[in-house]
C-alpha cells in the first residue's frame, strides 16, 4: 500500500496537467517528489525554501491573482509556525488554499516536539469557515484533495499522516458514515483511528461512525445516530476535545453526555515509535476498549 504523501504526490502531479489555474507551493518537503511536475509547470511548482511564513504568503498572493495554490510541508510548519500569515493572508484577505500536512499528530517521533502538531485543528477552530479533511487511508486522500481543488476558493485543511487503516471508507465528504450499529451509544472515530476503535468495540452494543471530515462537523449525522441513549465517545488522531464543542453542540437540545479521547496537551518528553506514542495516550485497542466500555456501560 502506498502511503497518504505518495499519493498526494501522484494525485496532485495529474491535477497539475489537467488544471492551469492550480499552483502548488513547498517548503523544501516533498520536492524531490514534485520535481518531474516542476520540470513541466516550472510556473506552477514553486519551492520557497525552508520559509513557512513565505510559504503562505505566497499561497495568498497567487489565490489573490485568481488561482488555486495548494501549500504543503509538515503539519507543524504549516499550522502553527506561519499561524498569523494564515489568519491575514488567507482569511483576511478574503481568498482561499489548499493546505496539505504530512506528519499528523506524531509521525516522527525520532524528530522531537518541532515535528509534532497534535494542536493543528484546534488552531484553525479559530479561524472561520476552514474545511477539514482528515483521511485515514490513501484512497480517501485521493477523494478528498481532489474534492478540496474543487471546492470553490474555500480554505482548506487536508491532514495526512502515516497512521492509516487498513481498508478505505466509502466517504462523502462532510458526512459521517456508519460503519456499525449498536444501541448503547455511538463512538465517533476520525481518520486513521478507525482500525484501533473497530478492535476496541468488536463485540460491544454500541454505534460506530467515521469521520473523513471534521469541519464541517456533521451535527446531523451525529444527531440521527445517538437515538434515544445520547452517549457519544470522540476518538480524534489530535489533541484531545477538538470536536467536542461541536458534538456538544449538535446534541444541546438534548441531555447527552460526551467522552472526548484523543492527544493530550501535557507533552511525553520521550521519542519512542508511533505505536508507543498511541499506546501512552490511551489510543490503542485494549486502553480504548477499557475507556470506551467504562463510559457507556
Amino acid at each position: 500500500m502506498d502511503t497518504m504523501r505518495e499519493r498526494f504526490v501522484a494525485v496532485t502531479t495529474r491535477l497539475l496537467d489537467e488544471d492551469p489555474r492550480l499552483a502548488v507551493v513547498l517548503a523544501d518537503i516533498t520536492a524531490a517528489a514534485f520535481e518531474p511536475a516542476h520540470e513541466r509547470h516550472p510556473d506552477r511548482v514553486v519551492n520557497v525554501g525552508i520559509r513557512e511564513q513565505l510559504l503562505i504568503g505566497a499561497a495568498g498572493g497567487m489565490a489573490l491573482s485568481g488561482m488555486r495554490p495548494i501549500a504543503h510541508t509538515f503539519a507543524s510548519f504549516l499550522v502553527e509556525r506561519p499561524f498569523e500569515q494564515l489568519k491575514l493572508s488567507l482569511v483576511h484577505q478574503g481568498v482561499g488554499a489548499v493546505l496539505v500536512s504530512a506528519g499528523g499528530s506524531y509521525d516522527n517521533p525520532a524528530a522531537g516536539r518541532t515535528h509534532m502538531s497534535p494542536g493543528d485543528v484546534a488552531l484553525l477552530d479559530t479561524l472561520p469557515d476552514w474545511s477539514v479533511h482528515v483521511p485515514g487511508h490513501p484512497d480517501e486522500a485521493e477523494q478528498l484533495l481532489t474534492h478540496a481543488v474543487a471546492d470553490g476558493d474555500r480554505n482548506v485543511y487536508v491532514r495526512l499522516s502515516n497512521h492509516q487503516n487498513t481498508a478505505p471508507v466509502a466517504v462523502e465528504p462532510g458526512r459521517f458514515t456508519t460503519v456499525r450499529t449498536g444501541s448503547r451509544g455511538v463512538v465517533l472515530a476520525v481518520g486513521p483511528m478507525l482500525d484501533a476503535v473497530l478492535a476496541a468495540t468488536e463485540g460491544l452494543d454500541a454505534t460506530v461512525l467515521y469521520a473523513a471530515t471534521v469541519r464541517p462537523f456533521d451535527a446531523a449525522g451525529l444527531r440521527a445516530a445517538v437515538g434515544e441513549r445520547a452517549d457519544v465517545v470522540l476518538v480524534e488522531p489530535y489533541l484531545a476535545g477538538t470536536s467536542a464543542n461541536e458534538a456538544h453542540a449538535a446534541l444541546a437540545d438534548r441531555p447527552h453526555r460526551v467522552l472526548a479521547l484523543g492527544v493530550p496537551r501535557e507533552e511525553r518528553r520521550h521519542y519512542g515509535s508511533m505505536a508507543e506514542h498511541l499506546s501512552a495516550y490511551g489510543l490503542d485497542a485494549p486502553a480504548l476498549r477499557e475507556r470506551i466500555g467504562t463510559f457507556l456501560w
